[in-house]
């Protein structure tokens, strides 16, 4: 998903570099770092803030501009992430991206250096690597280890559909209608 209306034109149509973060703590810790190799042609890439990564899909796309590239005038760049974004944001963030990272989702093959080209025209948004590569990615990615082990995080944990699913409990999904609330 991307807010076309917010994003920069220029980038709508842009193959960089990625700069991987594997979760929120890891971008707060390296984006304003002075020996973060990133320019302004980069692509910043959060993973691990999904539905489960999250865990509960927060409110991180809107993934900050290093300060050292904010300081030279850049005022955009293409950020990709499985996180979610509301309200009317700013810039080129393509988020919801689904299945998320931490259940092997697209996100999760993704590292430092690898291109990547976003084509908002042409609705395509590929890491430029073999089949092959991916394939080896593919076979060494492990799903990390659940988190909780009892109570609602963890009925969540088992239960929670991805973003492309709706984010809702497997179990509430059917056709059965919903009732109408009532009014007295």
């Amino acid at each position: 998903m991307i807010k076309t209306s917010a994003a920069t034109p220029r980038l709508l149509q842009h193959t960089g570099p990625a700069v991987v973060f594997k979760d929120y703590e890891d971008l707060a810790a390296r984006i304003d770092r002075a020996d973060l190799v990133v320019d302004e042609n980069s692509i910043l890439v959060l993973q691990g803030a999904g539905p489960l990564g999250g865990p509960g899909m927060p409110e991180w796309g809107m993934l900050p501009l290093p300060s050292k590239l904010l300081n030279k005038g850049v005022r955009d760049m293409v950020r990709l992430s499985d996180a979610r974004m509301s309200g009317t944001a700013y810039g080129t963030c393509v988020l919801h991206i689904s299945p998320e990272s931490h259940v092997g989702g697209p996100l999760a093959l993704v590292r430092t250096g690898d291109l990547i080209s976003l084509d908002v025209e042409r609705r395509t948004l590929e890491v430029r690597l073999s089949d092959a590569e991916l394939a080896q990615r593919r076979a060494l990615w492990h799903r990390p280890a659940l988190r909780y082990k009892r109570g609602y995080m963890a009925l969540y944990s088992e239960r929670v559909t991805q973003a492309h699913e709706g984010c809702d409990f497997d179990f509430l999904g059917g056709t059965a209608p919903t009732p109408e609330p009532e009014i007295h």
